[in-house]
């Protein structure tokens, strides 16, 4: 189907941004990707909303890249949507037979009726043509704001950890151990904090989120009754003509309160030899898993190691970038190269093998993706960290932390950098009325 393209410039962009995904909540299906104008110079927009379903493809991991790539490939148009982490087990003979409480779908994508690209002060407006007559209706909604949008109510939360911290210490302990015998290098340890008969304003807290943490990737998805919100500083995949880039973080350091003491804290993480090794093991995954769909000789190390600033942390990203061979399936750059590396640890499989013994929590839509696919079959994902999960009917409210272990790693060191990856959305819970 064709869409109906209006262009149309916007004073305020901020004030206008809040309005429109004020505007969202009255649909079904809606997925908010915002950069926070983040200098990210991969970016091709600045924010854009998807709602409204007009097709949709949901699935659990059996043959879900296969459903994916027909499904990408009939719809021929914008599709959003999310990769859960358990497509692993259709990439790999692997297993998910930890506890989950979301009850997330593994895999969902949705042509969306109505699309808005911001870019700046610009508004692209992208309908279908069957409902491109609604476009100045919408925008006369939109800018009566309250309207659609019933918020809510909230209840007092209590946050509970699915792993104490003796226990913790115990499958660390045994994460090194088989670090020590050879099994693995590097794996990527998780742990889950939760509430339960809890229930939220969705909207409240990811406005909240993103405002104390403004991240590249931050995302507001709502599936029905279900809700990712998300303050990802991680992009996972990102597909531009026959260019594809990947930029996994693994390294972390909190912030300082003076500039000062940024800047030392800066220089020492650009140099701490553990963060570095930690970072450098994934960009070698990464290059192997890019080297499946990548002309020979192509795959490079654009960025080793740099140190992003963040509201939170400072963290070190690496970009690794190839040129794709010509007639390959957008769909199968993803799989060769799922779930991503910064996830996972290394050697992948092995790893994805040790979480699954030693986590207590199906990772779901954690530590999977959100992004979207163009017509022309590029494509951009984030990776679902820094995230709220929240499944309303269940009133069940989830978010998970996690860090690279290696040989150097720290048991003690380890926990405090996961509380301190988990501070953001314990706040936004705690104090939400």
């Amino acid at each position: 189907m064709q869409r109906t393209n209006k262009i149309i410039e916007v004073t305020s962009i901020s004030e206008f941004k809040s309005k429109l995904l004020e505007w969202a909540q009255q649909f079904k299906i809606a997925v908010w990707l915002d950069s926070n104008n983040y200098q990210q110079k991969h970016s091709n927009f600045d924010a854009v909303l998807a709602v409204d379903s007009f097709s949709r493809i949901e699935s659990t991991f059996l043959n879900a890249f296969d459903k994916l790539k027909t499904y990408q490939t009939n719809t021929n148009d914008y599709i959003f949507g999310y990769l859960g982490y358990d497509l692993k087990n259709d990439v790999e003979k692997l297993e998910s037979n930890n506890f989950d409480g979301l009850h997330f779908p593994d895999l969902y994508f949705f042509q969306p009726k109505k699309i808005f690209f911001i870019k700046e002060n610009t508004v692209e407006i992208k309908y279908l043509n069957d409902f491109s007559s609604e476009i100045k209706t919408d925008l006369s909604d939109i800018n009566q704001p309250g309207t659609n949008y019933q918020k809510p109510r909230t209840n007092p939360i209590k946050i509970k950890l699915r792993i104490h911290k003796d226990e913790y210490f115990q499958k660390l302990n045994s994460v090194l151990n088989h670090i020590h015998r050879g099994d693995i290098y590097e794996v990527s340890f998780c742990q889950e904090f939760y509430c339960e008969n809890s229930t939220i304003n969705p909207l409240e807290i990811y406005q909240n989120l993103n405002e104390i943490s403004k991240p590249p990737f931050a995302t507001f998805l709502k599936l029905n009754d279900k809700y990712l919100l998300s303050a990802s500083p991680e992009r996972y995949l990102k597909k531009d003509g026959d260019t594809v880039i990947s930029q996994p973080i693994k390294g972390t350091e909190k912030r300082a309160n003076s500039i000062e003491e940024d800047i030392e804290l800066i220089s020492a993480l650009e140099k701490n030899p553990k963060e570095r090794a930690e970072n450098i093991m994934i960009v070698d995954l990464v290059r192997n898993d890019l080297s499946h769909s990548a002309v020979k000789g192509s795959v490079k190390v654009d960025e080793l190691c740099k140190v992003y600033t963040f509201e939170q942390v400072h963290q070190l990203i690496s970009t690794i970038s190839c040129k794709i061979k010509p007639n390959i399936h957008p769909v199968d750059i993803i799989k060769d190269t799922f779930p991503m590396g910064s996830m996972t640890g290394a050697p992948k499989i092995s790893a994805m093998k040790i979480i699954e013994e030693l986590e207590e929590t199906k990772r779901g839509l954690y530590s999977g993706a959100v992004g979207y696919f163009s017509p022309k079959g590029d494509f951009d994902f984030n990776v679902i960290i820094r995230s709220i999960l929240y499944n309303a009917s269940k009133r069940y409210i989830s978010y998970s932390v996690g860090g690279a272990i290696t040989a150097k790693s720290i048991p003690e060191k380890e926990y405090e950098e996961c509380l301190l990856k988990a501070k953001a959305m314990k706040q936004v819970l705690l104090n939400s009325k």
